[in-house]
């Protein structure tokens, strides 16, 4: 049995965040990782995938991006690379290729069961991010055998693919984006599209980011939001890692040869049915991307700000007068469905009484119980909390917490 003050499960930003903000404290401490640093963006991550978020906006404590393109967008080996070398800045103890079996309660802290050993510590931060499992509707199981399936955190490229029409649902940031590269790819495409919000790349001139980051946007906290739970559940904004492109959107997708129908409701007899609400989900993206613009215009005229373009707006999603409703699946027209349908953490192994009756990890603000933390999910205690962006401010105040109750009994 392994002893240490402080326990730390996972090893990619959040975790050598907080690592990094520990050792700044001269707290001692331990990460632990099931497979390599930055396991989730090595091994879980499609082959073209890129960063949405500028170069310049990779930022940790103590760490920051000093290449010679601070406008472009990492891809995965480079994110990669950047957190390999956080790692090594920051002098982080790392245990990797140790895999976390449980964790229970004990009179004085936590017992973490790994395939390498146990270990007890007092004090113990969940950082094992906010997508470690695909969210696959319960429908799934209806789709005929002879469809394949597959999640986003299982495809990497086209070739995967069995030839053939490919039916993807989700038309958030990853569906989009998977949409346009198996199009591009020569397969038939129709992108079955729920709530989603449309955005600019690009917007007077800046990047849809700088805004968001100079007004504040990303670093509004947990109570200056009416409902929470709502917010954490917003869809992830339709952009693509990339300047060549100022939309990729709807009707971008659509320009490419993609059919674009409602959300998928249910799968009857092999047939799959869609929702008539198209229309009114793409009134409502492009309504939430015009009240952000708004709120970014405002912001500018406030502060005075100079150097950017004049006012912007963009036409309206255009939808067909009537969409399909009905695909019948049977006849081998559609060979894959690739699920876009979101993530969810992976709590398996945490054997507390933690989690509310949805099964959601409860906490506030990443406080989960004395001694007990979480680090990584979205809008945990600002907008970006799930970015590389702003983790460090959310591990700097679970540092903090962490200082000022060091040594007090986790009972």
């Amino acid at each position: 049995m392994k002893r240490i003050g402080t326990l730390i499960i996972g090893a990619g930003q959040a975790g050598l965040a907080m690592s990094r903000c520990l050792s700044d404290r001269n707290i001692p401490h331990v990460v632990l990782e099931r497979g390599e640093i930055a396991n989730s963006w090595r091994h879980e991550r499609w082959d073209s995938l890129r960063l949405l978020t500028p170069n310049w906006q990779s930022r940790l404590p103590g760490f920051a991006y000093q290449g010679d393109d601070p406008d472009g967008f990492m891809s995965m080996p480079e994110v990669t690379r950047f957190l390999n070398d956080y790692a090594t800045a920051s002098r982080a103890t790392v245990e990797d290729r140790t895999r976390v079996l449980s964790v229970t309660r004990l009179d004085n802290g936590y017992r973490v069961a790994t395939d390498r050993g146990d270990w007890n510590c007092g004090t113990l931060i969940l950082a094992t991010g906010a997508c470690n499992v695909a969210s696959v509707p319960a429908l799934a199981a209806d789709i005929p055998s002879r469809v394949d399936q597959i999640t986003a955190l299982d495809y990497r490229n086209p070739d995967q693919l069995a030839p053939g029409g490919v039916l993807v649902v989700g038309a958030s940031a990853t569906g989009v984006q998977l949409a346009a590269e198996i199009r591009a790819a020569g397969h038939e495409v129709i992108l079955s599209a729920g709530e989603h919000i449309r955005m600019p790349r690009h917007y007077r001139g800046r990047d849809i980011q700088w805004w968001m980051d100079r007004a504040g946007i990303q670093t509004m906290q947990v109570d200056e939001v009416d409902d929470i739970d709502r917010a954490r559940r917003v869809p992830s904004l339709q952009l693509i890692g990339s300047h060549a492109q100022r939309f990729c959107d709807l009707s971008s997708l659509a320009a490419q040869g993609v059919e674009i129908v409602g959300r998928l409701s249910a799968v009857r007899d092999g047939t799959a049915l869609f929702s008539g609400a198209l229309h009114n989900h793409c009134a409502l993206s492009d309504l939430k991307m015009n009240r952000l613009l708004d709120t970014l215009d405002a912001w500018a005229e406030d502060t005075g700000l100079s150097g950017v373009g004049p006012v912007e707006r963009f036409a309206a999603t255009p939808c067909p007068a009537s969409s399909r409703l009905s695909l019948y699946l049977g006849r081998g027209h559609i060979r894959t469905i690739l699920w876009a349908t979101g993530f969810r953490p992976d709590y398996s192994w945490l054997h507390l009484p933690v989690f509310d009756r949805k099964g959601a990890l409860m906490h506030r603000e990443g406080l989960v119980a004395p001694g007990l933390y979480v680090l990584g999910l979205p809008f945990m205690r600002q907008r970006n909390s799930a970015l590389i962006d702003g983790v460090g401010a959310d591990a700097t105040a679970l540092a903090d917490h962490i200082l000022c109750t060091r040594g007090r009994s986790a009972a």
